[in-house]
């Protein structure tokens, strides 16, 4: 009888989720494309994505089962075993070790009796790592069911660990202001601060909404696109790719139909001026890709957000509702005949590799997020295999300031090759970590003197995230700009008491790894080489001609078919290139080769169980 109510029991779940699941599935019209919101709209409800119920899952999309595994198995907040009640994601980023990660690390093991990637036996509470969540200027910060935990400590984290003890909703747990801004509003209500430091033409507050949208109904799409040319602005995201000549190039391209997308999934580690831009302008950056969509003759739009930023979820909803009523979004947009242009938002699960902007496309599409051979370019076969323009947030919002002012204004501020202004994201070993937005043509001297970071007291400085270079006090005279120093936003700062190479360059490389999709072999194995070179160094069994193996193994990165690959040996070559005496000083001397290898403590462990006395 008890064991015919068990299987009753195990029968009534069963079908109550698969109902649940099904319901999600209605939502979504069976629409296959959708499989990422599908998948997350499942772990909500359920607190994971039961691998029995795949098979189901792929039937009703009209899939196989291979294509619904891959695509869960892919994203790091996708699991297939319960993760409990209150999940728990730690940053384990660079900036958050600097500011005490490790301790607050600790005490979550400590309170909650288990070790990262586990959850406790009574299944209410997982703990978990995970990469930048992009909130490197209030570290160490967590990610507790979409809520974000900024600025821990050891007894913020007991607190925390009390409060689920006693079964609290995780929005109760808050203990003290909400940030500023739209973070203290009622649809966000979140503790994350803004930390902008510094406000230019983009960031101004002044801006009024649909302002350039109407000024834009009354151009030819021609017109608009020339007038983005004429700015010279150049994508923000790290490329630099002409913005002009990207809509252009779309618009002359063939296709039933095209998309403008918005890439905001910024998880370079140390970046987080897009954060600020969703939270505090989304209606300036909803704006933008309005306008792109005019210009190219688009009528989707899809605003990419990173998973971390979730907690955003139902005030960028609301925002996009308004802007419907107020028909800047929907059929003949401000009663312009033709005009009909609509936008959703997507969100991802997690994978930095989504920042490249094929890859960011296949995860729209419901795969992996492995980026695609090219060409053809986005702008001719992206999204569903139209014609597609991906530009970043930071790109967005300047083009509407662009249609506002003109591009010969646009082109009064920065240099000659790099027009505009540039959002920074500066965290590290600085007084005010923050947003920063500065004209093109700024040295690294200009920004430590802003952030109050006295040079005398910099060893170095990150810049352009992990993909950029690790540069010295010697080059802070360079200028940020696409001639010289190039960055999507990110500046991290480093004092003389950082080890670079254990606390930095290690980071970053185990960051790569983590990161990587995999597909290509140069990616996927000379990175993990790289860190076994640079471990050894650490253990004092380096040789010189290990630093020339890892330069030369670096090369062979460039084989990689995107950004992730070629740039993923730049923390070992930039650090080698400026900081090679760190490494040489760790080195052995007069010695050609050491294998790196310790016989007696590979055996020790297995001496000590039998009891036998090694002799090596």
């Amino acid at each position: 009888c008890f064991f015919n109510m068990l299987i009753m029991f195990d029968l009534i779940n069963y079908f109550r989720m698969k109902a649940s699941i099904e319901n999600i599935l209605r939502k979504y019209q069976h629409d296959s494309t959708r499989l990422m919101d599908i998948l997350l709209d499942i772990q909500d409800e359920l607190g994971y994505i039961p691998e029995a119920y795949v098979p189901h899952i792929a039937e009703l999309l009209g899939l196989s089962d291979a294509d619904v595994e891959q695509t869960l198995s892919f994203y790091h907040f996708f699991s297939t075993r319960p993760t409990g009640k209150y999940r728990i994601y730690l940053n384990n980023s660079v900036v958050a070790y600097m500011m005490g990660r490790s301790e607050v690390a600790a005490a979550f093991e400590e309170a909650l009796g288990i070790k990262f990637g586990q959850v406790t036996p009574d299944g209410r509470v997982g703990l978990f790592e995970t990469s930048c969540i992009g909130m490197n200027d209030q570290e160490p910060a967590a990610i507790i069911n979409n809520v974000i935990f900024p600025c821990l400590t050891p007894f913020r984290v007991r607190e925390i660990v009390r409060d689920i003890k006693e079964n609290k909703p995780v929005e109760e747990m808050i203990n003290y202001q909400y940030g500023e801004g739209q973070n203290a509003s009622e649809m966000v209500r979140s503790m994350v601060s803004n930390n902008i430091r510094k406000v230019g033409p983009v960031l101004d507050p002044h801006y009024k909404v649909g302002e350039a949208l109407k000024k834009v109904i009354s151009m030819s799409p021609e017109e608009v696109i020339e007038e983005i040319k004429k700015s010279n602005i150049r994508g923000r995201g790290g490329a630099g790719f002409p913005t002009g000549l990207k809509w252009e190039f779309c618009r002359k391209a063939h296709g039933e139909k095209k998309y403008i997308f918005c890439n905001a999934d910024e998880g370079e580690p140390g970046t987080f001026k897009d954060r600020v831009i969703l939270t505090e302008l989304p209606r300036l950056l909803l704006e933008g890709m309005i306008i792109a969509g005019y210009a190219v003759g688009a009528t989707e739009g899809i605003l990419y957000v990173r998973y971390e930023y979730r907690y955003l979820k139902k005030y960028l909803e609301e925002i996009l509702e308004n802007a419907r009523k107020k028909n800047y979004l929907g059929k003949s947009i401000l009663g312009k005949e033709g005009f009909d242009f609509d936008i959703r938002i997507q969100f991802g699960a997690g994978a930095y590799v989504c920042g490249e902007e094929s890859a960011l496309i296949e995860s729209a599409e419901g795969k992996r997020g492995e980026p695609r051979d090219r060409p053809p370019f986005p702008v001719e076969k992206g999204y569903l295999g139209m014609p597609t323009v991906v530009n970043n947030v930071e790109t967005f919002c300047s083009v509407v300031k662009i249609i506002l002012n003109g591009g010969e204004w646009y082109k009064s501020f920065g240099t000659e090759q790099s027009t505009g202004t540039k959002l920074l994201s500066i965290s590290g070993d600085c007084r005010y970590p923050g947003v920063y937005e500065v004209a093109w043509g700024f040295s690294v001297n200009d920004i430590l003197d802003m952030v109050g970071a006295s040079k005398n007291q910099v060893q170095a400085v990150q810049v352009g995230g992990p993909s950029g270079s690790l540069i010295e006090p010697d080059e802070f005279n360079r200028i940020l700009g696409y001639e010289d120093l190039s960055t999507g936003g990110s500046l991290i700062i480093f004092g003389h008491h950082r080890d670079l190479i254990r606390e930095v360059v290690l980071n970053f490389t185990n960051f790569f790894i983590d990161e990587s999709c995999g597909s290509c072999s140069t990616c996927r194995i000379v990175p993990v080489l790289l860190r076994n070179k640079i471990e050894k160094i650490l253990n004092a069994r380096g040789v010189e001609k290990d630093l020339d193996e890892m330069l030369e193994w670096a090369k062979l990165l460039k084989a990689s078919r995107c950004g992730l690959g070629q740039t993923a040996g730049n923390p070992v070559v930039t650090s080698i290139k400026n900081f090679r005496h760190l490494y040489e000083r760790m080195i052995q001397k007069n010695k050609e080769y050491d294998a790196g290898f310790d016989l007696q403590a590979a055996i020790r462990d297995g001496a000590e169980a039998t009891g036998r006395i090694p002799i090596v």
